[in-house]
């Protein structure tokens, strides 16, 4: 390049911030763009996921400016949790000082990546400006009956009396003083998300700007059935239970029943509690199945089953027969009421089970008709079919025996119609200090009673000794944790749990509107103007907790008068992964790329312009350092180009509309016009960086080659035209660089300030295109022809394509369907 890339990225990011190039109007002003990426964890360096999915959205927000809109495109940070009090530990750092330090190193690198933020809307979620309206939300939901108290399973650490996060048990020991963690039961608070649970389902088919893997993880995680509830009774537990010995299961598939051939129970169900009293084995099982989860969390997923007959004999309410009861750890009490009807030929859980344990697996189910064999599989069935072998509801489809038999049940006063979900209420409640406290008061005579809002912000104190031992490090604090009841004036003392940190990332959207209102979490009237968000970019890891929790915080808003919309965001974006060595980049792989190597090496723009052309957006992309090689070589090219040895490039003008241009100056324009249309969809409807940038490679390319033979005054108007257009197109992707070479091209408006280039339609149109021949929606052939040719004539010349003739031969044709310049499709009739 003509100087350093670090030092051209210095000046212009020192012009943007001069200018105030980032800053966004408190209420748009004209067409508005919300623009955002998730906000980063401060860990202490930005990695190369976090380069990528910045890069993205910073060309978008680029462009949407350039095209006339209003763009807001804030940044904060995750700042709150867990990491930060391990840091403590380790290195004997307070949490804040430790992540203050990580804020400031990671803004440092973020703005040398040249990312247009409104840095006068950053925060932090630990500021206590902020995490005050955590405490204020959760006080409205109080008020409400949307929070509430009662005791919750945790992973305890006897060793060092305190409960341990998900992430802190490693294989069923504490990470740190390797004890064998224990499940306790201890109270808890709860959100009632369930609340809404109707609501966020039914609304994920109004979300069409959402992947649609992204709404299928959520729909599964809500997991709403529809079914049935059978009661099996249990008659050796009558006399212990009572009623509660008909034992009830909820299953979607009823038409299988009579191929029940055990109920199985899940190690907590008060059912296996009763047998244990009498039989030490399933004592014994029990004992061990229910310290299961917190060394393996994935208890009841696909895997090895383990179980205990009981010995003990329910009755199947339907046939009357006698059927084993056993213990299992793939049963869990979150699904339905603890207890399955296990039908071996119908379900593959089931099926592995019986296998293991030599239960009876006993086909009611067929593919095929009622004279269908019913013999036992190597594979359960699965799928609707006939049922059979089943009394009188046999030779009935699967649905229709469905119906049947819950009538059945319903009249016979075993079974009722019944809806599961595995959705349930957010526990919020964290043993740790570096978290928002949860501003509820425990008073002796009063009970539970909410910090007066007055009061607010409950913050944490300075000065804590986190030791990571004999519980929370709040309740130590006597002076914090002692004060007098709101009501009552009795002593009291505070909450010491503090809030799960998806509370924090669950409306910190719209904080970034109004950062430093103290009166409200924000203006109403700017959540009006601005909501709700055009982009959202993160990663599909987040699909289901964080942005189910920001869905519904949304609509708990809504209910306050706050906002009026029903839904966040527009359309979502989850960027791939980037892979190094065949891995996901990590600290633990040792394969993660430093960023600030890489710019130091080959520039900001370079790495930019790598991450978002390797690969589309939602596509995972492996780093090489070679292949980051290409894209600095191709704005050292570039740069040397503009003017290079075409000093007159300086000189000329663009075309005025009155120049006699030659074919090939007709074709340079053709190429211009055609690149600017292709970007702008790019950009605008595909989020197709990578797309964009190989439009404009191609365009380069066709420029290079034009340049040396360009004598003629119209020939160098088209040529001029067709680099400022190179230049004008690439600068959200790499923004330093072509700012340096529009400056050079004599402009003296920033093109970050300039307007997005408009194509010619004319210019643009195709002289020739590819159209796509079908035959009953299978390909049959290609066929290149004049763009905008009529349909009978399109029809016509595809007939007689040899491909489409052959299949069409001897049948009729009974529709043709065309679309214009891209398809011709004969719907013919099945042959004679």
């Amino acid at each position: 390049m003509s100087t350093t890339p670090e030092a051209v990225e210095t000046k212009w990011q020192t012009r943007w911030e001069r200018d105030g190039s980032f800053r966004t109007p408190d209420l748009p002003e004209g067409r508005r763009f919300y623009c955002l990426e998730m906000l980063p964890y401060p860990s202490g360096r930005i990695h190369m996921g976090h380069v990528r999915n910045y890069s993205i959205g910073d060309a978008v927000a680029r462009f949407h400016r350039r095209c006339g809109c209003s763009v807001m495109h804030p940044i904060g940070w995750d700042a709150l949790g867990l990491p930060a009090e391990n840091a403590a530990l380790e290195r004997g750092a307070h949490p804040r000082d430790w992540t203050e330090e990580n804020i400031a190193h990671m803004r440092r690198q973020l703005r040398r990546l040249g990312f247009l933020y409104d840095w006068d809307r950053e925060f932090a979620t630990c500021d206590p400006g902020y995490y005050r309206w955590n405490q204020w939300f959760f006080l409205k939901m109080w008020e409400r009956g949307l929070a509430y108290r009662r005791d919750g399973t945790v992973n305890w650490c006897p060793g060092c009396e305190t409960v341990l996060a998900n992430e802190q048990v490693e294989a069923g020991a504490c990470w740190r003083c390797r004890s064998v963690v224990e499940l306790r039961e201890l109270p808890q608070w709860f959100l009632r998300i369930t609340a809404y649970r109707e609501e966020l389902l039914a609304a994920m088919d109004e979300l069409p700007g959402w992947p649609e893997k992204v709404l299928t993880l959520q729909r599964n995680w809500i997991g709403k059935s529809e079914g049935a509830e059978i009661r099996f009774p249990v008659p050796d537990l009558e006399p212990a239970l009572g009623e509660a010995h008909r034992i009830p299961v909820f299953t979607t598939r009823l038409d299988t029943i009579h191929g029940a051939t055990a109920l199985v129970l899940a190690p907590g169900h008060p059912a296996s509690g009763e047998i244990a009293r009498g039989n030490p084995e399933v004592a014994e099982y029990v004992e061990q199945a229910e310290a299961a989860p917190a060394a393996a969390p994935e208890r009841g997923a696909e895997g090895e089953k383990t179980g205990v007959d009981t010995g003990v004999r329910a009755r199947n309410p339907f046939t009357g027969e006698e059927i084993p009861v056993f213990v299992a750890d793939y049963v869990l009490m979150e699904y339905g009421a603890g207890a399955v009807m296990a039908v071996p030929a119908h379900d593959r859980r089931d099926h592995a089970f019986a296998r293991r344990y030599g239960i009876e697996i006993r086909p009611v189910v067929v593919g095929g008709g009622p004279g269908s064999s019913g013999s036992a599989a190597e594979e359960a069935f699965v799928e609707d079919g006939t049922v059979v072998d089943s009394g009188e509801f046999s030779g009935l489809p699967s649905a229709e025996a469905r119906a049947a038999m819950l009538e059945h049940a319903r009249r016979q006063g075993f079974g009722e119609a019944r809806t599961t979900w595995r959705f349930h209420d957010w526990g919020v409640s964290r043993q740790r200090y570096w978290g928002t406290p949860i501003p509820m008061i425990h008073c002796p005579d009063c009970g539970e009673t909410p910090v007066p809002e007055t009061d607010l912000p409950v913050e944490l104190p300075r000065d804590i000794e986190i030791t990571g031992m004999g519980g929370s490090a709040l309740a130590r604090r006597e002076d914090w944790l002692r004060v007098a009841c709101p009501r009552c004036g009795a002593a009291a003392r505070r909450e010491t749990d503090t809030m799960d940190t998806f509370v924090d990332s669950s409306w910190y959207f719209y904080r970034y509107l109004d950062p430093a209102n103290d009166r409200a979490p924000f203006d109403s009237a700017k959540a009006r103007q601005w909501f709700p968000i055009d982009l959202y970019i993160g990663g599909v890891e987040h699909a289901i907790l964080h942005l189910i929790y920001c869905r519904f915080w949304t609509k708990m808003m809504r209910d306050l008068g706050l906002v009026e919309v029903d839904e966040p965001v527009v359309r979502q974006l989850s960027q791939g992964m980037v892979i190094k060595d065949g891995a996901k980049m990590s600290k633990s792989r040792g394969n993660v790329v430093d960023p600030d190597a890489a710019v130091e090496r080959h520039g900001a723009d370079a790495v930019r312009l790598y991450v978002l052309f390797e690969a589309p957006p939602e596509k995972e992309m492996d780093w090489t350092d070679e292949r980051l090689a290409g894209p600095a070589r191709f704005l050292r090219r570039l740069d040397a180009a503009i003017p290079g040895e075409h000093g007159w490039l300086l000189e000329t003008g663009r075309p005025t509309g009155e120049e006699v241009f030659s074919e090939a100056d007709l074709a340079l324009r053709r190429k211009t016009h055609q690149t600017i249309r292709r970007v702008t969809r790019d950009l605008r409807e595909r989020i197709h960086p990578n797309t964009a940038i190989a439009g404009i490679m191609e365009l380069q390319r066709a420029v290079s080659a034009f340049l040396p033979g360009a004598a003629a005054e119209p020939a160098r108007r088209a040529a001029r035209e067709a680099v400022e257009t190179v230049v004008s197109l690439l600068n959200p992707m790499a923004p330093h660089l072509t700012e340096e070479l529009w400056e050079r091209l004599g402009h003296r408006e920033t093109l970050v300030d300039a307007p997005w280039p408009a194509w010619d339609a004319d210019l643009a149109r195709e002289d020739f295109v590819v159209v796509v021949l079908q035959v009953n929606g299978r390909l049959r052939g290609r066929l290149e022809v004049p763009a905008g040719l009529d349909t009978e004539t399109l029809a016509d010349r595809a007939r007689a394509n040899a491909g489409v003739r052959r299949h069409l031969e001897g049948r009729e044709v009974r529709r043709v369907v065309t679309v214009a310049d891209k398809l011709v499709n004969f719907v013919v009739a099945a042959p004679a």
